[in-house]
C-alpha cells in the first residue's frame, strides 16, 4: 500500500512538473510575440473603467463584475485575457445591483480582521477564507485583495479594523490561514499593504523613518510568515515611503526580501495610484501598476527606448503577470461563474466565527450568561438598534442585511420595550441625516455616518428599571479608510458616560445587573468606567450576523473564548508610539487619497518610529506600564488548568507539551500562549515575545486535552543591525506558558548555544 502511494505521489509530481513546464512554455511564447507597448499596457492595469479595451471583443469589463476594484488589461491580438480584482478583507466588495439586471448580487460580510484574530483559531480563519474564495469564484472574481495585515502600531489608525494584531506572529499566522482558505478555490489572495502602512493620515506621501531591526522584527515579520506558510499568488505594496523611498520602488524589499529571502513567487502590485516612478517600480520588481494611467505606460516605453531601463526588468514583470492570468479561474477550460453563492451557509460561518472572536472583558459575580429568569431586557445605546457590521472604505461589503442587537436578542427569545426601540430608531434616522448634512470632506461618501448618542432622562431609565430584568448598553464606533480616528473617538462622549453611570446606578439600586457591549472597530478607553457595569463584552464589528452572535454569548448558548490581539491602554499618552503618530493633526489635505507637497510636517510628511521594536505589549510589559486590559486577555464562562508541562528539544525544534483541563462547569475553549524571554547580553530585548499559541477544541466540564506548541530556534533570533544579519543570543531562554502576556501560568527554561 505504501509503495502504491509512493508511486502515485511520484506520478503527481511528474504531472505537476509537466504542467508547470507547459505553462512556462506558453508564457515564453507569448512574451516573444509582445511588442514593448503591449508589455507596458499589460503592466499598467485598467482600474474598473475598462480603458484600452475593445468592447467588440471583450465587452465593457466594468459591467462583468460591477464594483470590482479593477482588472488587468487584455491584449486581444495575442489572446491574453483579463482577470478581475476585488477588495475583500471581510468579504467580496462588489456592487449588489446591476443596471438592467434583475436580482441582487449580495456578498457575505464576514467579521473584520480584528475579530478573526481575536479567535486565535487558524482553522476557523481558514474556513472563513474558503467562504470568501467561494463567493469570489461564483461572482467571477479572480484576485481577492486581502487579507489586510499591517501592525496595530497605534490604536487610532483608521484601518486597524482590517488588520489583525499588534504582534507580527499572530498577524502572520492569521493571514496565512486566510490566504490558504481563499486560494483553495483557485482564486488568488493578495495580502496587503506591504509594509509599515500604519496610519491613514497622508498615507500616500508619509515617509516612515524606521530602524532596520524594527522593520525586520515587527513590520516585515508578519508578511514573511504569511508568504512562507500561505504562499499567496499576489501581494500589494503600500503607499508610504520607508526611509525616503516608496515601497513599490524598493528593490531591497520587493525583490531581495520578498522574493529572495521569503521565497515569494507571485505577482506584486501597487495599491491604487501608489508610487511615482514606473521605471523604479520595474527595477524593484513591482509587476503590476494599478489602476493604470496612460502616463505610466508612456514612462515605461520611453525609459526602455532611451536606454534608461533594461527591457529584462519589464519582461520579468510581464512574465509574473502572465502566470497570474493564465492560472486564474476565469481562464481555466470549462470554468463558469453563476452569481449564486450559498449565502445561507456562509452566514452560519460568519455567526460562528464572530461569536468565537468576541472577548469577555469583565464578568463580576457571573453576571453573564444571563440568568434563566431574565426575560425582559432594557436595551440602551444607538448602536443597539443601528449595529455596526464592519468598517468603511475598501474593507466594506455590500451585504443583504445586518442583524442588530435588538433583532439578535429577539431571536434568542428576549423581550424589549417597543416604545423605547421606536424612540431610538427615530433618533438614529434624524441624527444620521443631520450629521450627513454637515459633512463636506472629500471621500465622505466612503465613511459611514454615525448618529450621536441619544440622551436619557432619569424618567426614561426609571421606566426601564420598572419593566426590565436587566440592562444592556451598546457603545458603537465606526472607522475606515482615508481617515485616522481622533482622541475624542478613543474616549467616551459625555452622553455615553452619563448613560453608563446613570443606568448602572439605577439598575444596581434595584438589584439588577448591567452589561456593556462594545461594538467597535478599534481600541477605546475603558479604564475610567469599567468598574461601573457588571460585565463588558467586546463584540468588535462582527459582520452581518452580529446581533445573533452577541445573543449567543449573552444567553450562554456559546461560551466566550476570544482573546485580545492588542493591548487596551489606560491612556493614549501611555503608548510608546503616541508622540510619533498624527493624533488630531488636521493639516490641509493630509487625510485623503491624494498627494500633497512635502512640507516637512512631523507625523504627516514623515513619522519617526522611535519606539523601535517596542510596539504594543512589548512596550507596556518591558516598561512595566499599567494597562486596562493586556494583550492576549479574555475571560470565559468556565476555568482551565495547565499541568503536566514538558519541554523537549531536538535540533532546531523546541516542543512544549501540556495538558489543559476544563475545571469549570460549562463547555469552553482555551487559548494557550507561549512567550519567550531571551537573554540580552549583546542586544536590548523585550520582556517577552509571543512565539507560539494554540487553541483547544471545545472541552466539556471536567475534560482535558493535550496540546503541543513548537518553536524553531531560528525564530528566537534578533536582527543585528551592525552585522546586518539575524543572531541567536546564546544563554538561558525562559519559556512562559500563559493565559495572556500578564498572566503567566508556568515558566520553563532552556539553554541554547
Amino acid at each position: 500500500m505504501k509503495k502504491t502511494l509512493f508511486i502515485l505521489a511520484g506520478v503527481v509530481c511528474l504531472l505537476a512538473t509537466a504542467c508547470k513546464s507547459q505553462l512556462d512554455k506558453r508564457i515564453d511564447a507569448t512574451l516573444q510575440q509582445m511588442t514593448l507597448e503591449e508589455k507596458a499596457r499589460l503592466i499598467v492595469g485598467t482600474g474598473n473603467e475598462g480603458r484600452w479595451v475593445s468592447e467588440t471583443s471583450y465587452g465593457d469589463m466594468k459591467n462583468i463584475v460591477p464594483g470590482a476594484a479593477g482588472t488587468t488589461c487584455p491584449i486581444e491580438r495575442l489572446d491574453i485575457p483579463f482577470i478581475i480584482l476585488s477588495d475583500g478583507p471581510a468579504g467580496i466588495n462588489i456592487d449588489s445591483t446591476r443596471d438592467g439586471v434583475e436580482g441582487t448580487f449580495y456578498c457575505t460580510h464576514f467579521p473584520i480582521g480584528t475579530v478573526l484574530s481575536s479567535t486565535w483559531n487558524t482553522q476557523l480563519v481558514e474556513a472563513v477564507g474558503r467562504c470568501i474564495g467561494d463567493e469570489a469564484m461564483h461572482y467571477g472574481v479572480d484576485v481577492v485583495l486581502g487579507p489586510g495585515m499591517n501592525i496595530h502600531r497605534h490604536p487610532l489608525n483608521g484601518r486597524n479594523f482590517e488588520y489583525y494584531s499588534e504582534d507580527p506572529l499572530l498577524t502572520g499566522k492569521m493571514a496565512a490561514a486566510m490566504i490558504n482558505g481563499i486560494q483553495q478555490n483557485g482564486v488568488a489572495a493578495c495580502p496587503k499593504h506591504f509594509a509599515a502602512n500604519n496610519q491613514e493620515t497622508n498615507r500616500m506621501g508619509n515617509d516612515v523613518q524606521v530602524s532596520q531591526r524594527a522593520l525586520r522584527e515587527i513590520y516585515l515579520k508578519g508578511f514573511e510568515i504569511a508568504v512562507r506558510e500561505g504562499h499567496p499568488k499576489a501581494l500589494m505594496t503600500s503607499y508610504n515611503k520607508i526611509n525616503g523611498i516608496s515601497v513599490s520602488e524598493r528593490h531591497d524589499l520587493v525583490t531581495e526580501f520578498l522574493r529572495d529571502e521569503c521565497g515569494f513567487d507571485g505577482t506584486v502590485m501597487t495599491d491604487w495610484y501608489g508610487g511615482d516612478h514606473p521605471e523604479e517600480q520595474m527595477r524593484a520588481g513591482n509587476d503590476l501598476i494599478m489602476p493604470g494611467q496612460q502616463w505610466q505606460m508612456d514612462s515605461i516605453v520611453n525609459a526602455v527606448n532611451a536606454g534608461r531601463l533594461d527591457v529584462a526588468y519589464v519582461d520579468e514583470c510581464v512574465r509574473r503577470i502572465l502566470r497570474l492570468i493564465y492560472t486564474s479561474p476565469r481562464n481555466q477550460e470549462g470554468h463558469t461563474y453563476d452569481n449564486n453563492p450559498d449565502l445561507v451557509a456562509h452566514a452560519n460561518v460568519t455567526r460562528e466565527s464572530s461569536t468565537e472572536g468576541m472577548v469577555l472583558l469583565k464578568n463580576d459575580a457571573n453576571a453573564l450568561p444571563l440568568s434563566q429568569n431574565v426575560k425582559q431586557v432594557a436595551l440602551f445605546g444607538c448602536a443597539s438598534y443601528d449595529f455596526i457590521a464592519g468598517g468603511s472604505g475598501s474593507g466594506d461589503v455590500r451585504r443583504a442585511y445586518t442583524v442588530s442587537m435588538l433583532e439578535g436578542l429577539q431571536n434568542a427569545g428576549y423581550e424589549m420595550d417597543p416604545l423605547l426601540a421606536a424612540r431610538y430608531n427615530d433618533f438614529v434616522k434624524k441624527s444620521i441625516a443631520d450629521n450627513l448634512s454637515k459633512v463636506t470632506a472629500r471621500f465622505a461618501d466612503m465613511v459611514r455616518i454615525r448618529p450621536d448618542e441619544m440622551p436619557l432622562t432619569e424618567a426614561d431609565i426609571a421606566e426601564q428599571v420598572r419593566r426590565a430584568d436587566c440592562a444592556i448598553i451598546t457603545i458603537g464606533r465606526t472607522c475606515g479608510e482615508y481617515y485616522d480616528r481622533t482622541s475624542s473617538d478613543f474616549q467616551l462622549s459625555s452622553v455615553e458616560r452619563s448613560m453608563i453611570e446613570n443606568v448602572c446606578r439605577a439598575f444596581h439600586a434595584a438589584g439588577k445587573k448591567v452589561t456593556v457591549v462594545l461594538n467597535i472597530g478599534g481600541v477605546i478607553e475603558t479604564a475610567s468606567w469599567k468598574h461601573l457595569p457588571d460585565a463588558i463584552l467586546c463584540a468588535w464589528q462582527p459582520g452581518q450576523e452580529g446581533g445573533n452572535s452577541v445573543a449567543d454569548i449573552l444567553s450562554g448558548k456559546q461560551t466566550p473564548s476570544g482573546k485580545l490581539p492588542m493591548t487596551f491602554p489606560i491612556a493614549l499618552s501611555d503608548i510608546g508610539a503616541n508622540a510619533n503618530f498624527p493624533v488630531d493633526q488636521t493639516s490641509e489635505n493630509v487625510s485623503v487619497a491624494s498627494r500633497r507637497v512635502d512640507r516637512g510636517e512631523r507625523n504627516v510628511d514623515f513619522t519617526r518610529y522611535d519606539e523601535g521594536i517596542y510596539v504594543g505589549y512589548r512596550w507596556f510589559d518591558s516598561r512595566q506600564v499599567e494597562v486596562s486590559y493586556p494583550f492576549g486577555y479574555g475571560l470565559s464562562y468556565t476555568t482551565f488548568d495547565y499541568n503536566n508541562i514538558k519541554v523537549k528539544q531536538s535540533g532546531k525544534k523546541i516542543k512544549v507539551q501540556l495538558d489543559v483541563t476544563n475545571t469549570g462547569t460549562m463547555e469552553g475553549m482555551e487559548v494557550v500562549q507561549l512567550y519567550v524571554t531571551a537573554p540580552g547580553a549583546s542586544m536590548d530585548k523585550p520582556a517577552k515575545e509571543l512565539k507560539a499559541f494554540c487553541k483547544t477544541p471545545k472541552l466539556a466540564a471536567g475534560k482535558k486535552t493535550k496540546v503541543e506548541m513548537t518553536i524553531n530556534t531560528d525564530d528566537l533570533r534578533s536582527y543585528d543591525e551592525t552585522a546586518q544579519q539575524w543572531v541567536l543570543e546564546p544563554g538561558t531562554y525562559k519559556l512562559h506558558i500563559a493565559n495572556s502576556s500578564r498572566d503567566i501560568r508556568a515558566t520553563e527554561t532552556i539553554n541554547l548555544k
